[in-house]
């Protein structure tokens, strides 16, 4: 178990950002959540993986819902994360030791930091993505066939919701959708309760401190004058797909609980007079260069300001913008049939099959 300070906080934080895709949340909102504990008092414990032990439980908070622009998000109490955890806690007759972030991004990785300080419990180095994702059979634990269910819904309302039972994770993801559209687009949830020997087995080990590895180099280089993008690249294995300013045409929208959007980019440096376009669904699926595709899900399409190596999260990435976008390999729970039959480029309607990074 390790004690965070709060650089490492930030820094684990802003690797989630860099690597979540385009989505997650923001990184502000998240860090407001952190500070608030912090500032009263609360210790952040981080529980490392093979620390898990066998007979704990363990459950997945989060926000789920369409993402907005900076200055234009919800308004939330602050309570609706704790709340789902207390309530699953509460229905199942259980006390979860340790909360796990559901996917990467400053914002839901954030807020499931925030919850363990303040209900005094671990927050587990790994993640049940590797990356942010729109919907919620888009797991790890979907993947390894762990259930999602029982799982609570809250609202900033007040509302409190126990599902005990649902046909599929798809049926879940619908079930919860329609309640953020009734709720001003933004529910709180806690689900996929699980015991240590499962959890072992189903999602993304040690990726807090991967994440915080991300953040530290950017920072890092940051304060020694090198160049931030190299050195996130360089942390996280990646690659440069491109760099440019992003264009008149990018646009977005919001439609049944998602933003949809794209972003266009004219290149610059060795991507002069090429043309690179982004299509997102809440995070980030598919790339091209000059309408030839270079990248989708489920490996990791991620933005960042060129100059300071930054995240920028969708729908964010405003004309003008100086921006990279690279790329990263997804967990190798991906790449497993059922992984693959589900985060791909033809569920969101293209006529295309995956392309990876190592193709």
């Amino acid at each position: 178990m390790r004690k965070l300070d709060y650089q490492q906080i930030k820094d684990i934080l802003t690797g989630c950002t860099i690597l979540g895709t385009g989505g997650g949340g923001s990184l502000q909102s998240g860090m407001e959540a952190v500070e608030k504990e912090w500032n009263g008092g609360k210790e952040f414990r981080l529980l490392e993986f093979d620390e898990i032990e066998d007979e704990a439980w363990f459950a997945n908070p989060y926000f789920c819902g369409s993402i907005m622009p900076e200055g234009q998000e919800v308004e939330i109490t602050g309570e609706e994360i704790p709340a789902a955890v207390t309530a699953l806690e509460e229905h199942m007759g259980i006390t979860f030791d340790g909360l796990v972030s559901i996917e990467y991004g400053g914002g839901n990785t954030g807020e499931a930091m925030a919850a363990a300080a303040h209900l005094g419990k671990y927050v587990v180095d790994a993640d049940a993505a590797g990356r942010a994702v729109p919907e919620l059979q888009f797991s790890t634990y979907y993947v390894t066939e762990q259930p999602i269910t029982p799982f609570s819904v809250t609202t900033q309302y007040g509302d409190v919701v126990i599902v005990k039972q649902v046909e599929s994770d798809a049926r879940a993801e619908a079930l919860s959708r329609f309640m953020a559209v009734g709720s001003d687009n933004l529910v709180g949830m806690a689900d996929h309760p699980i015991r240590g020997r499962e959890l072992k087995h189903s999602v993304v080990p040690s990726a807090l401190t991967y994440a915080e590895k991300v953040g530290k180099a950017r920072r890092q280089a940051c304060e020694e004058g090198r160049d931030p993008v190299a050195a996130i690249l360089g942390a996280a294995e990646g690659k440069l797909l491109f760099e440019g300013i992003v264009t008149g045409e990018t646009a977005w929208e919001i439609k049944d609980g998602f933003t949809l959007g794209d972003i266009y980019l004219q290149g610059q440096g060795e991507f002069k007079n090429s043309l690179g376009r982004v299509w997102y669904k809440n995070e980030n699926m598919v790339f091209w260069i000059d309408e030839e595709v270079k990248l989708t899900c489920p490996d990791l399409i991620c933005i960042v300001e060129k100059k300071t190596g930054m995240p920028v999260t969708n729908p964010n990435c405003n004309e003008g913008m100086e921006l990279c976008v690279l790329g990263f390999k997804c967990h190798e729970l991906w790449r497993r049939d059922r992984g693959m039959d589900i985060l791909n480029p033809r569920f969101f309607g293209f006529d295309m099959d995956c392309r990876f990074l190592d193709d």
